[in-house]
């Protein structure tokens, strides 16, 4: 972890099917590139459902690499620490 702790193998499983998905992935570069992202902009820029979309930021945000800050009547999306590590490395293997 990043305060020097050790992840467990269930911690890092958790963190591989966070991002274990094409769609996920695109996602993650997406709310690289545009900080403070909406749900329904990451809907509408990756033409997916809005309940899919939901899911799979869901899903990142349980693996620890989405950041989810209510603003208002919306939910705007940053990438944590590990979240720019983990795009970092997924990037390394194109």
């Amino acid at each position: 972890m990043m305060d020097g702790t050790k992840l467990t193998a269930q911690q890092i499983e958790r963190i591989v099917k966070g991002c274990a998905n094409y769609k996920r992935i695109q996602i993650l570069d997406l709310v690289e590139k545009q900080p403070e992202i909406s749900l329904y902009d990451i809907s509408e820029t990756l033409q997916i459902g809005l309940k899919t979309t939901s899911e799979h930021v869901r899903r990142l945000a349980v693996a620890g690499l989405v950041l989810k800050r209510s603003d208002g009547r919306w939910v705007r999306h940053t990438l944590t620490n590990r979240g720019v590590s983990i795009l970092a490395f997924l990037k390394t293997l194109e």
